[in-house]
């Protein structure tokens, strides 16, 4: 069959997108890149906050245009929302014909033979660390690695424990094998990904182990890493970054709140004091490291001044970029079971917009600091405003954009910060 995969959410959905392309080609189906070409829809799902779902919702309603058109084109929904609402997806949605969750993907093949069927069981020893990834749509330069799988922390408001199970590490020597593999063929940057990335641990190898093996491979193979908990977030690995210089100066640290007594409510395993410390270790041997975080802004009885606990921290730790959101009540969770979602939509809005416009203000001051400054650039393509323009990322993740000049596409580059927005650095080649 001609498969068309189309995948919404986290990187780790992206990833698993091109286990699952692995899987059907090896079983002799086709993946396409046009969704015209398709005999089969296979949609990766999100389910981490609700306009995620309406949003794969409004797309499966979407295809019955297509469907219509080609009565033997099937749907089939993948991944986390998959897993969440399972049978149920097929009575509400009667276009779509397969649910599979994200541990039951070698199963494809076979359903796809077997026509309507949900497999949705969730597995304790299921890594995929065995199939090699189609790398779908890839640069040719960059590439994810999934180093472990599921989580276990529960945070009150996460759906993610209960979609994808509780967590399970991939042996070292198969990620190692995986990042070998890609820098043989060209790549120049690996992101070695996981729900919570630095609780990885297989017999006696834990995160900060894996990342100086892989960080081994060749000095110029750069080497990313998500997320990070802060509760997991050691010494030992501050101190491998510092190490090797082909790991990126770049942690992202979700901190959800400033709030004390929030951090609780939502279960998060530390406080802001802690999470203040693990930011100054960072800064004490990392200190050219730009940081990154998510939030929730109004979560279960959040008030004002909590509120403004957040807006404080953020001045405090001036981030370099944020992902910031309005508390979404996601069934089955604690949160849901167990607290009240009393904040009002307008007052959750309110607040997040408060944020949005400090990070924004935060984030510009912190780049004009960066005019001047000279940093080594991946080159990815050419800019989308100009194909006289190219960009890439410095270790901090940071977008520069230069003249193109003599440079290409896969190349580290030499570049001079000239200027800036909240967003993006603007350069030019050093010669």
């Amino acid at each position: 069959m001609r498969v068309f995969l189309e995948t919404y959410g986290c990187q780790m959905n992206f990833a698993d997108s091109e286990v699952v392309a692995s899987i059907l080609q090896t079983a002799g189906h086709s993946v396409v890149t046009e969704i015209g070409d398709a005999d089969v829809v296979l949609i990766n799902t999100c389910a981490i906050r609700d306009n995620a779902e309406q949003r794969i919702r409004h797309r499966v309603r979407e295809l019955r245009a297509m469907q219509a058109r080609n009565p033997r084109l099937r749907i089939g929904i993948l991944g986390c929302m998959a897993e969440r609402l399972q049978s149920q997806l097929m009575a509400e949605e009667d276009n779509v014909s397969l649910v599979v969750g994200p541990d039951a993907y070698r199963r494809l093949p076979e359903l796809l033979e077997r026509g309507a069927h949900a497999a949705v069981e969730l597995s304790t020893t299921e890594t995929y660390a065995d199939i090699e990834p189609v790398r779908l749509a890839s640069n040719g330069i960059s590439a994810y690695i999934s180093i472990m799988r599921g989580c276990q922390n529960y945070c009150a408001y996460c759906v993610v424990p209960y979609t994808r199970g509780r967590e399970r590490s991939r042996d070292p020597e198969t990620i190692l094998r995986e990042a070998r593999t890609l820098y043989s063929q060209g790549y120049k940057e690996v992101t070695l990904l996981g729900q919570n990335v630095n609780s990885y641990r297989h017999a006696d190898v834990g995160f900060p182990q894996l990342m100086e093996a892989v960080a081994g491979i060749a000095p110029d193979l750069r080497v990313r890493f998500a997320t990070s908990h802060p509760k997991d977030l050691s010494d030992d690995l501050l101190r491998v970054m510092a190490a090797h210089p082909n790991i990126c100066r770049c942690i992202h640290l979700p901190v959800q709140s400033g709030s004390d007594r929030i951090l609780k409510l939502m279960n998060r395993h530390y406080d802001s004091a802690w999470y203040l410390g693990r930011i100054d270790a960072i800064r004490r041997y990392l200190p050219d490291c730009s940081i990154t975080t998510d939030v929730i802004v109004g979560f279960c009885s959040e008030t004002e001044e909590e509120f403004q606990a957040t807006l404080d921290l953020f001045r405090r730790v001036r981030y370099d970029y944020a992902y910031m959101f309005k508390y979404s009540l996601r069934p089955d969770t604690y949160a849901a079971r167990h607290l009240a979602d009393d904040i009002p939509d307008a007052v959750k809005g309110r607040r997040l917009e408060e944020l949005i416009a400090l990070q924004g203000q935060i984030a510009l001051e912190n780049n004009r600091l960066e005019v001047g400054r000279d940093y080594e650039v991946l080159v990815e393509g050419e800019s989308h405003r100009s194909k006289e323009r190219l960009f890439g990322r410095n270790s901090q993740n940071k977008v520069i954009v230069f003249d193109r000049r003599d440079a290409r596409p896969g190349e580290y580059r030499r570049v001079r910060v000239t200027d800036c927005t909240a967003a993006t650095l603007l350069g030019d080649l050093i010669p």
